[in-house]
């Protein structure tokens, strides 16, 4: 029953229950500016509706009632049990199921534990042998922590079947070498001298630009090639100088003979070709093809030994990039003896295999380096900690005491695949010789220096002898950054696709190949035959 008493003083009016409860409501009346006659009609109102909100409050909280049918009632529902002190059902089973679930974190698994498939399956078993919260609790975690468990290990499966594609020779390509080395042998034109006799002496005029690219895949030759002859605004000074191993030299040279680019002027040339390199005895890129620990790192099995607990999907991605074989071949490394092959020339633009030239490169050969040696884009500025975020930290091992003693972690690394190299500047120095005995260095330390390439070599071999270019000359990680700025590729004069993802592979990303695969000749004959690029 409500209670309704005023103070002595009549300036203040209480409201309370008989059954029990604290006061409900105290109002204080001012006596100056509160009349009687408000005073009577607030007391008449009150008394109206307490009754009904106390009646409402009640009804709604009594357990029996499942649901509310109204909004008045739903709204009384809601806020009644809060008004009188009391606990929602639902917060009370939420704070249940928290601990619940809090208490099965910490516990162990049993071992004979038999899981679920699936979700649905979980919620059947449960209804079936009528589980109790804490069981059904323990069997969520086990389920979930076993399909984690198994998505991780496809993560790992999928990184293997991906870098295997990465590093194997897709069929259509592997048809065109084989089919343009039958020509080589059968067909006259295509074993014509390339470059015409008359246009030897192009080879060594620096007055014309010098491009060298060192591949063996003769695909990705023809669009580097392609590429920049078509970019270009003077093609008629282009030379390139194309070196390959001897394996695919016929194919190389019969695709260029029998595909020229007119009026720019090619060179093929095989390892086998180069006096200096037969006469010059090089054992420490024979012992980079030849010793063991090295074949089997690059060979051997990736995932034995791997720790994969101990290591994330993205971290176990980025050893298999450098994992490739093309880092212990030759062709890799003879970027270090561009000096020495070609001893007429003074500036020339190296290009790796899996680049698209888009701008006229012109201009690097009247970019003035400084007196430096390589004009290279530095990938230490930018906030992708994929591409452009590299310092030496990210290539050398400093626990290791020679590396520490000579190299600043911090310090900015640059980019290969597309240099301006000033060869008369390079013949000044000692570049080759310190590249050489840092590899011997590595050869020693059973590769526990770096395990990446021919790049960390390079860092430490052009120290103080890099000339930093505009970024926009070269354009990296297409070959694994799927959400490379498409409009940041239309601008780059030279994208590169560096990484697992090459255009010419099934695993190369579908709205950038066709940056890479418009200079692709698909008029060729032994393109269309051998489906190139078909899935």
């Amino acid at each position: 029953m409500m209670q309704l008493s005023f103070s002595p003083s009549m300036r203040s009016l209480t409201i309370s229950s008989s059954n029990g409860f604290a006061d409900l409501m105290k109002i204080k009346i001012a006596a100056r500016h509160f009349s009687y006659r408000t005073l009577f009609h607030a007391i008449l109102i009150l008394a109206f509706l307490l009754p009904f909100v106390f009646i409402l409050t009640a009804v709604v909280t009594l357990e029996s009632v499942p649901n509310c049918s109204s909004s008045l009632g739903c709204l009384g529902r809601r806020w009644g049990p809060s008004f009188l002190g009391r606990v929602d059902a639902s917060e009370r089973l939420v704070r249940d199921l928290y601990m619940i679930l809090n208490d099965v974190n910490t516990a162990a698994i049993p071992n004979n534990l038999q899981l679920p498939d699936s979700f649905s399956q979980l919620v059947l078993e449960m209804k079936n042998n009528q589980y109790d919260a804490r069981t059904f609790a323990l069997m969520l975690r086990a389920t979930m922590e076993k399909f984690e468990r198994e998505v991780r290990e496809s993560k790992f499966a999928e990184l293997m079947n991906k870098h295997f594609a990465a590093t194997s020779i897709p069929k259509g390509i592997h048809c065109l070498s084989l089919r343009l080395t039958d020509e080589y042998s059968s067909n006259v034109h295509a074993r014509v001298q390339l470059p015409s006799p008359e246009l030897l002496p192009l080879l060594s005029d620096n007055s014309y630009h010098h491009f060298i690219l060192s591949t063996d895949n003769v695909l990705a030759a023809s669009v580097v090639v392609a590429s920049a002859v078509q970019s270009s605004l003077k093609p008629e000074k282009i030379v390139f100088h194309v070196i390959t191993d001897k394996k695919t030299y016929s194919a190389m040279h019969s695709w260029f003979a029998l595909n020229p680019v007119s009026p720019a002027i090619i060179e093929v040339k095989g390892i086998h070709q180069f006096d200096w390199l037969m006469k010059e005895n090089i054992p420490v890129l024979e012992a980079v093809e030849n010793n063991r620990g090295v074949r089997t790192y690059y060979h051997g099995n990736h995932i034995a030994g791997a720790k994969l607990d101990d290591t994330t999907p993205r971290m176990f991605a980025s050893k298999l990039q450098w994992k490739s074989p093309k880092y212990i071949s030759l062709l890799n490394h003879l970027r270090i003896y561009i000096p020495e092959l070609f001893p007429n020339l003074d500036k020339v633009v190296f290009l790796d295999d899996d680049v698209v030239i888009q701008r006229d490169l012109s201009p690097l050969w009247e970019l003035d380096l400084g007196g430096k040696v390589n004009g290279a884009v530095e990938t230490c500025r930018g906030e992708d900690d994929w591409v452009m975020s590299k310092h030496f930290k990210n290539y050398f091992n400093f626990s290791n005491p020679l590396i520490a003693k000579h190299l600043d972690p911090d310090e900015c690394a640059w980019a290969y695949g597309m240099n301006i190299f000033d060869l008369r500047a390079w013949r000044k120095t000692d570049i080759r010789d310190i590249y050489e005995y840092w590899l011997k260095e590595n050869l020693k330390s059973n590769m526990t220096m770096w395990k990446l390439g021919t790049l960390p070599p390079a860092l430490i071999a052009f120290r103080g002898h890099i000339h930093p270019i505009d970024p926009s000359w070269h354009m990296l990680g297409l070959g694994y950054q799927i959400k490379t700025d498409v409009e940041s590729v239309n601008k780059a004069a030279v994208i590169h696709y560096n990484g697992q993802s090459k255009p010419w592979l099934q695993i190369g990303f579908d709205h950038l190949r066709p940056f890479w695969s418009k200079y692709v000749n698909h008029s060729n004959d032994f393109v269309r035959s051998c489906r190139i690029l078909e899935s």
